[in-house]
C-alpha cells in the first residue's frame, strides 16, 4: 500500500520539499568544531531517491555528525548539502522539513498515541479534518490503529518506536532520518522491528538515512550502506557487495569474520597466471579475482565460510592448493562453528563449518578454497 496524498491547506502552506521522494547529494562537506577537531572530514555521497541508506560505523566514526549536517542540526566548515534539486546548506532544520526518529523516541508521554502522532500536523497549521484524515492514514500504516487511544507509556518499547516512526512521517517530510532508534533495545526485537520499519519505508517510498553500529541492523534494512570510520566514507556500495568485495582492512573486518593475508609480492607467470606470495605460501589467483585495487595489492582478504576441510592434499585449477594445517581452537556459535587453524610457521586462519566437520583440538587437518574467493586489497 502506497499513502495518497491528502490536498492540504497545511502542506502546501509551507515551502516543503516533501510528498515525493528526494535524492540527497553531499558536496565536500566538513564539520570542524571550534576546537579544531574534524568531525567529518571531505566527504561526498549520492543518495538516490527512495533510497534507505545507512551510516554504519564506530562510535566517534563521524556517521551522526554527517546525519546531523543533513538535518540542519550542524552547520557544515565546507561544502554543500542539496535534498532533490534544492541546495538546502544554509537552511534551517524546519524549512528542510525532514523526518527526524531519536533513539529515546522523544515521545509526549502525557499524550496519546494518536495525539502524538498528530502534534506535528497541528505545528504545520493542517486544518482539523486535515489531521484527523492523516492521523488514521498513520495509524493504519504503523498498524496501530486499536491503541489510538492508548497513553505511550502503556505500549511496548517497539509499539512506542512505531509511533515515533509514523510521527516522523506524518506531515509528510522529504526525508526520514533515524539515529540509532533500536540501540537500547534487544537483539531479537531489533530484528522485529527492522523489519517492520523497512517494510513502512518500501511503502511509503521515502528517501531514509539511518545510523548505527550494528551490522546486522545495517544488512537487513539498507539499499546502500555507507562505512565511516575517523570522520570519512570509507566505502558506498549495497549490502552484498561490501560483504563481497570490501576494500580495506577495516571494511574486511568490520563486517564480519575476515582471514587478512599478507602479500609479499606478486608473481605473473608467462602462461598468465597471478601468484601471490604469502606467509601461507604461494597462493594462485583468479583472472578477475574479486577487489578493486589501485596499485600493488597488499593483502588478500578470505571470508571464513569460504575456507573448507578436506580430507587429503588435493590439486584443482578452480581451488587453490591445499594447506597442512593443526586445529588449535573450536568456538561453537549453535548453527556453525569457527574453527582457529594454523600452519607449521605459526600463521592462523578461521574457518567456519558445521560441527560434524571440526576434528579434534590438537588434529591436523587440511583447507583449502575456491580461487575465486579471494578478494583483493591494498589498504
Amino acid at each position: 500500500m502506497r499513502l495518497q496524498p491528502v490536498v492540504s491547506g497545511g502542506a502546501s502552506s509551507t515551502d516543503a520539499l516533501g510528498d515525493r521522494a528526494n535524492g540527497i547529494d553531499v558536496n565536500a562537506v566538513e564539520v570542524r568544531f571550534p576546537n579544531g577537531y574534524y568531525g567529518l572530514k571531505q566527504t561526498s555521497l549520492n543518495i538516490s531517491a527512495g533510497t534507505f541508506c545507512t551510516l554504519l560505523g564506530p562510535s566517534g566514526s563521524g556517521k551522526t555528525t554527517l546525519l546531523r549536517a543533513i538535518a540542519g542540526l550542524v552547520t557544515p566548515s565546507a561544502g554543500t548539502i542539496s535534498i532533490g534539486s534544492r541546495e538546502v546548506t544554509s537552511l534551517s532544520v524546519q524549512a528542510r522539513n525532514i523526518g527526524f526518529v531519536f533513539q529515546n523516541y522523544a515521545l509526549f508521554p502525557h499524550m496519546t498515541v494518536a495525539q502524538n502522532i498528530e502534534y506535528p500536523l497541528k505545528l504545520h497549521k493542517w486544518s482539523q479534518v486535515e489531521r484527523r484524515v492523516r492521523t488514521k492514514e498513520i495509524l493504519e500504516l504503523i498498524e496501530l490503529p486499536h491503541v489510538a487511544e492508548r497513553a505511550v507509556g502503556e505500549l511496548s518499547g517497539g509499539q512506542q518506536q512505531r509511533v515515533a516512526i509514523g510521527r516522523a512521517l506524518a506531515y509528510r517530510p522529504s526525508l526520514l532520518l533515524l539515529d540509532e532508534p533500536m540501540g537500547a533495545l534487544d537483539r531479537r526485537l531489533r530484528q522485529q522491528l527492522g523489519s517492520d520499519l523497512r517494510e513502512i519505508q518500501q511503502r511509503t517510498g521515502i528517501t531514509t538515512v539511518y545510523v548505527t553500529h550494528d551490522q546486522e541492523e545495517a544488512f537487513i534494512l539498507s539499499d546502500k550502506i555507507a562505512i565511516m570510520d575517523g570522520g570519512e566514507i570509507l566505502q558506498y556500495d549495497t549490502p552484498a557487495e561490501l560483504y563481497l568485495r570490501p576494500n580495506s582492512r577495516f571494511v574486511a573486518r568490520f563486517l564480519g569474520e575476515a582471514n587478512i593475508i599478507p602479500i609479499d609480492n606478486l608473481n605473473h607467470t608467462s602462461a598468465g597466471a597471478v601468484l601471490a606470495m604469502t606467509a601461507l605460501g604461494e597462493i594462485p589467483l583468479a583472472a578477475g579475482s574479486r577487489g578493486e585495487v589501485t596499485g600493488e595489492p597488499r593483502s588478500i582478504v578470505l571470508r571464513p565460510e569460504d575456507l573448507f576441510f578436506v580430507k587429503a592434499e588435493t590439486r584443482n585449477d578452480d581451488w587453490s592448493p591445499t594447506i597442512s594445517v593443526r586445529i588449535e581452537k573450536e568456538l561453537f556459535l549453535g548453527s556453525r562453528c569457527l574453527v582457529t587453524v594454523s600452519n607449521q610457521a605459526g600463521n592462523t586462519l578461521l574457518v567456519e563449518c558445521n560441527k560434524s566437520e571440526v576434528a579434534p583440538c590438537g588434529a591436523d587437518a587440511w583447507v583449502t578454497w575456491k580461487r575465486t574467493s579471494a578478494v583483493l586489497i591494498n589498504r
